[in-house]
């Protein structure tokens, strides 16, 4: 197995696609990885998965006061350190106009996929990043960046989550950097709707050819979250095949 790094990280939404991505591309190079998701024994399985020698799991919801301050109390409790956090978990649960969003269903969707990391961060931050340096990393969207039709919530929401890079980033410097990554479609679960069943005409729009695999988000964070990536802070790393490309294709 990889050496061990000295370096730790949490990782939330990590049970599967991007997250576990995430996770196991800090596994792969040695770290120490907490990971969080909802589903109990989905959770178990990616932790052996990934290796229970140098992986932890907390289930629960990311919103949950509560839950946020178990996993990151039981990752210093196992670890003694939190060096990175990886702000994925998110969820999309509508898809329609937003001029006929639920206001109830818009609460939830900010509440996990931007109030949870604020949250996350805010406590990271008191653990142990304060005093001892780290990065963050923010999962975001390309939907956070134009106009993305009937998914508007979740647009507007990764949109806050990139401002919110820039507001933790100016705060939290010169210790922690934070960053943002800014996915185009990912080949998830999460994601299945929008190519299930079309795969091919989807990647077709893509100049690279293909959907996203999580590794390569993976290898993004991996990078956000090594010395390579010292002086860059507060921002949004585009990874979308290429397609922002075709913006000005009439």
């Amino acid at each position: 197995m990889t050496e061990l790094s000295g370096k730790v990280a949490l990782v939330t939404g990590a049970s599967r696609g991007i997250g576990y991505g995430v996770a196991e591309a800090l596994v792969a190079r040695g770290d120490r990885v907490c990971i969080t998701g909802r589903n109990e024994d989905a959770l178990k399985e990616a932790v052996e998965k990934l290796g229970s020698d140098r992986v932890i799991g907390v289930a629960g919801k990311a919103h949950d006061l509560a839950h946020q301050s178990e996993a990151v109390g039981r990752t210093m409790e196992a670890f003694g350190r939190l060096d990175f956090l990886v702000n994925n978990a998110g969820t999309n649960p509508v898809f329609g106009p937003i001029a006929d969003l639920d206001l109830d269903v818009a609460r939830k969707v900010f509440e996990t996929n931007v109030i949870s990391a604020l949250g996350f961060a805010q406590k990271t931050w008191h653990a142990w990043q304060k005093d001892n340096g780290g990065a963050i990393v923010n999962i975001a969207s390309i939907a956070g960046l134009a106009p993305s039709p009937f998914i508007g919530a979740y647009g507007v929401s990764k949109a806050a989550m990139i401002n919110l890079t820039q507001q933790l980033a100016h705060e939290f410097a010169p210790k922690v950097r934070v960053n943002a990554i800014a996915p185009a479609v990912v080949k998830t679960k999460f994601a299945q709707a929008l190519y299930e069943g079309r795969e091919a005409e989807a990647a077709a729009s893509y100049p690279l050819g293909r959907l996203g695999v999580p590794s390569d988000i993976g290898g993004a964070a991996a990078f956000l979250t090594s010395e390579q990536s010292d002086w860059v802070t507060g921002q949004t790393l585009v990874v979308d095949g290429g397609i922002f490309l075709n913006a000005g294709v009439g």
